[in-house]
């Protein structure tokens, strides 16, 4: 068993980003979906089909979910999906994070969080001008 993963972003980002994970590391260790949010999208709707996608992504070991920018319509969707102690939510989703995340796969619940907070905030940093 391993932890599922969520993706809840503002229209395909969540597409893109997997794809461009999977352009570079080939098949992804941890089922994984993602939960588009258009401006038409109704939040009572997309609430429901988030909680259907964790069920179905949950093997037993929980679900990390995902979102883009923190207060914004993904988020509050995904703060609201995190209904228990085997689901956990991480706002600022970005490439480094999810190079994390599925270089250690196997990592718990509570560790993976950790693990991609510290990816993602590694993964910011100011180039040094040349």
């Amino acid at each position: 068993m391993s932890v599922g993963l969520l993706l809840v972003t503002h229209g395909k980002l969540g597409h893109y980003l997997l794809d461009t994970l999977r352009d570079m590391i080939g098949e992804l260790p941890l089922a994984t979906d993602v939960l588009e949010v258009r401006r038409v999208s109704s939040h009572e709707v997309l609430t429901s089909q988030g909680l259907k996608m964790i069920e179905r992504l949950d093997s037993g070991d929980g679900v990390l979910i995902l979102t883009d920018v923190f207060g914004s319509t993904p988020s509050n969707i995904a703060n609201k999906l995190c209904c228990n102690e085997r689901t956990a939510v991480v706002a600022g989703i970005n490439l480094p994070m999810l190079v994390r995340i599925f270089n250690y796969p196997q990592l718990p619940l509570r560790e993976m969080v950790r693990s991609a907070v510290e990816g993602g905030s590694r993964g910011i940093i100011e180039c040094p001008r040349p």
